[in-house]
């Protein structure tokens, strides 16, 4: 049997020899569209766009139909303002850069530096290291150092906390120097794009008079126009990324400075602290007892001074002898202002 006679056999087959479980409703053909509803389905049709007839389009290809006119304005800028296309996208990758760093040593964050000086100034070095940890904040860092430092010289020599002092000051320079690197290379891009532009600018001057003297007598408006308008591209350019550039350096830099001041003022309440917490040691009255007070009289100062080799001394004696007594006032006040002046380069 042919799929035809087939066909035609399923067409004749009785209601009654179709599927026990078929409803005659099931078996009925489907309802036709009315003529209205045909005429508003073919009206939404033509609204819709025809999809079939666009063909698809590469993301690569829109981005060289977008990028047309930012090559026709460069090619019109001349290498200059390539240059400055260069210079300003260094700007924004060193500026990326430093916000990534900042905010990987979270710079202006110093509430656990206040929270560990607190500790600190009741006399509880363990909390206060436990405090700042192994934070990444420069200023949590020195402090942490000076801590430790300072718990280790509490009994040496007061040699000791000038070489702690020296090491502070090291650390915290290193580290500034970090928060500091690549500023310098966004203020010369700040210095050098107007003056890239003003360049170009007179190099397209150039130009356009070349052309308008080459014209002769047929002198065209319009070859001078576009000249000064192509020129005049490159300076606008180089003020475009020189004001950004001036305006986030200095906010980086203030940053910086507002960093380095906040380690100083951190690093001297330790000290400050540290001077003022019960049983501390006075470095300066174990290393010259009594120099906090100022002689008063040659004696006193003599002793200030220390002993005196003997030669040295039989010296002094003889000359103090020799002289008369208005000048020998004038000795001894000079030895009283070097010995003050001496206890003054010590404290």
């Amino acid at each position: 049997m042919t799929d035809t006679q087939a066909d035609i056999s399923t067409a004749d087959t009785p209601l009654s020899a179709q599927p026990a479980g078929a409803h005659p409703s099931d078996l009925s053909p489907a309802p036709t569209a009315s003529a209205p509803e045909r005429a508003a389905a073919d009206a939404t049709d033509a609204m819709l766009p025809d999809t079939s007839a666009v063909e698809p389009q590469s993301w690569l290809q829109g981005l060289a139909n977008l990028s047309e006119p930012l090559r026709e304005t460069v090619g019109n800028g001349g290498p200059v303002l390539m240059v400055l296309a260069v210079l300003s996208i260094v700007a924004l990758t060193i500026v990326l850069a430093k916000l990534w760093q900042f905010a990987r040593v979270r710079l202006d964050t110093p509430h656990a530096v206040e929270a560990a000086l607190q500790s600190w100034s009741r006399d509880q070095p363990a909390a206060a290291l436990a405090t700042l940890g192994d934070r990444r904040q420069p200023t949590a860092r020195l402090v942490a150092q000076a801590i430790r430092g300072l718990q280790q010289v509490r009994n040496q020599p007061p040699a000791a906390l000038e070489l702690l002092r020296e090491e502070l000051r090291r650390a915290a320079n290193a580290q500034l120097e970090q928060l500091r690197s690549w500023l310098r290379a966004l203020e010369v891009i700040a210095s050098l794009s107007p003056l890239l532009g003003l360049l170009g600018t007179v190099l397209g001057m150039i130009e356009a008079f070349q052309q308008l003297a080459a014209a002769g007598s047929r002198v065209d408006p319009a070859v001078l126009s576009g000249g000064i308008w192509q020129a005049l591209l490159t300076t606008a350019a180089g003020l475009g990324v020189a004001i950004p550039v001036v305006f986030l350096h200095s906010w980086l830099e203030r940053r910086v400075e507002r960093c380095a001041h906040q380690m100083e003022d951190a690093v001297t309440r330790v000290f400050t602290c540290s001077a003022m917490q019960p049983g501390a040691r006075s470095i300066l009255s174990s290393a010259h007892p009594g120099a906090h007070r100022v002689p008063s009289n040659a004696s006193e100062t003599a002793a200030s001074m220390g002993p005196a080799p003997a030669p040295a001394l039989a010296q002094r004696r003889r000359r103090l002898a020799s002289t008369p007594s208005g000048s020998r006032r004038c000795s001894l006040s000079h030895v009283h202002r070097h010995a003050v002046a001496r206890l003054g380069s010590r404290l």
